[in-house]
């Protein structure tokens, strides 16, 4: 067994930014600035020569964001390039769930991990747990996740409950701009 680092790593985390929740009939609150905010990340983990992994959802058979639909492609401002971007797909809202996520952060030598992307109050809030649970020192992105209204709370009311709530015990809030991946 490999001793674990004594400085570990960071990592990017992107969640599910694709074209089908990105661009869909209900854009999410803010996207312009979602979408700026994780490209910034993206060039700021680029720059430290961090690891990036991007999940993709993927639904079954027939559904809006089955693979290979268009609406389950990444967007194309992102800028990921699978030959050296971590691409992954999921099907449950946590991003460890049934993927080899866990192993390939181990193996990087990854211990914190700043995450970003859609949609807050699923796979956001699921994974940010996940990853606490696991033992990362986790990093929630407050200006980089997002979601759409629901029918009982308007999305930047949403945002702001999860970000009050997995701040301390499951993650640790950050800006944007305020995220440095050369630890």
């Amino acid at each position: 067994m490999q001793a674990a680092p004594s400085s570990p790593s960071s990592a990017l985390l992107i969640v599910d930014m694709q074209q089908g929740l990105f661009n869909g009939a209900e854009r999410p609150h803010e996207a312009e600035r979602l979408l700026a905010n994780v490209q910034l990340l993206i060039g700021k983990a680029r720059a430290a020569g961090a690891p990036i992994f991007a999940a993709r959802h993927t639904g079954p058979d027939g559904s809006p964001i089955a693979a290979g639909s268009a609406a389950w492609q990444l967007l194309a401002a992102l800028d990921l390039d699978p030959a050296r971007d971590k691409v992954f797909d999921k099907r449950r809202p946590s991003c460890f769930h049934g993927t080899e996520l866990a192993r390939r952060l181990a193996e990087a030598g990854v211990g914190e991990l700043h995450v970003a992307g859609l949609k807050t109050q699923y796979c956001i809030d699921t994974t940010c747990r996940a990853a606490a649970d696991l033992g990362l020192k986790v990093v929630l992105v407050a200006d980089a996740h997002s979601c759409m209204d629901t029918p009982a709370l308007p999305a930047g009311a949403i945002i702001a409950h999860h970000n009050a709530t997995l701040n301390g015990p499951f993650a640790t809030l950050r800006a944007a701009a305020d995220c440095d991946f050369s630890s």
